[in-house]
């Protein structure tokens, strides 16, 4: 293992981790929207508000993320859209985990006992408030562990974007490596890497799961 070449290049890598934190951070904010107006959507009274939000969930679960990334950065010149492949990274991986993310949110939804929308009715409590105010906080609770591994996959999952050129950690593994002729040492700097963001987002996610569990934290 050439130990020194991996201090000479781990400053670059630390640039390009940065790079994938704000992607993962970019597309989760997005991919947290999208699933919310997929799981409003899925659970609409109005059949094609639904049905609209079935297909957004089987197409982009339906369909790799890779192929996603391709139509949207290639593809999207034929039909006038331009976009960088930072742009195009966030987008495509935002709108993919949103999708999975839509379960997960409806998921949460529906497991809050029925008993607790039959109470606040009872309460005279419009169906809007009852969703805002009294599904909504205990359905937040539920979805923090679903949504946790989600967030976790979004993170591995970026390293997709580096297939369209995007000088990310992957990409500048596999830059190096043509230089280099050295994969063991560039891709375990990578993965070092990804451990940490991943560590870290662990923490952050089983914080949460003990600050809002609804059993107290055990």
């Amino acid at each position: 293992m050439d130990v020194d070449l991996m201090i000479r290049v781990f400053p670059f890598f630390a640039e390009a981790a940065w790079i994938t934190v704000q992607i993962s951070v970019l597309a989760l904010v997005l991919g947290l929207a999208m699933g919310a107006c997929g799981a409003a959507a899925r659970l609409s009274r109005v059949a094609v508000i639904r049905y609209a939000g079935g297909a957004y969930v089987s197409l982009f679960r339906g369909t790799p993320c890779l192929i996603q990334l391709f139509v949207l950065y290639f593809g999207g010149p034929q039909i006038g859209i331009e976009l960088d492949p930072f742009a195009a990274g966030v987008i495509g991986l935002g709108i993919n985990i949103g999708a999975y993310m839509t379960e997960s949110i409806r998921g949460a939804i529906l497991a809050v006992d029925r008993g607790q929308t039959e109470a606040a009715r009872s309460l005279g409590i419009g169906r809007g408030q009852t969703m805002t105010r009294v599904i909504l906080p205990q359905a937040a609770r539920l979805m923090i562990r679903p949504l946790g591994v989600n967030t976790i996959a979004l993170i591995k999952g970026s390293a997709l974007v580096s297939a369209i050129s995007l000088v990310e950690l992957t990409y500048t593994a596999q830059r190096y490596i043509g230089s280099t002729y050295k994969p063991f040492e560039m891709f375990a700097i990578a993965a070092l890497f990804y451990m940490v963001m991943i560590w870290v987002a662990l923490q952050a996610i089983g914080w949460l799961d003990r600050r809002f569990a609804i059993d107290g934290g055990r």
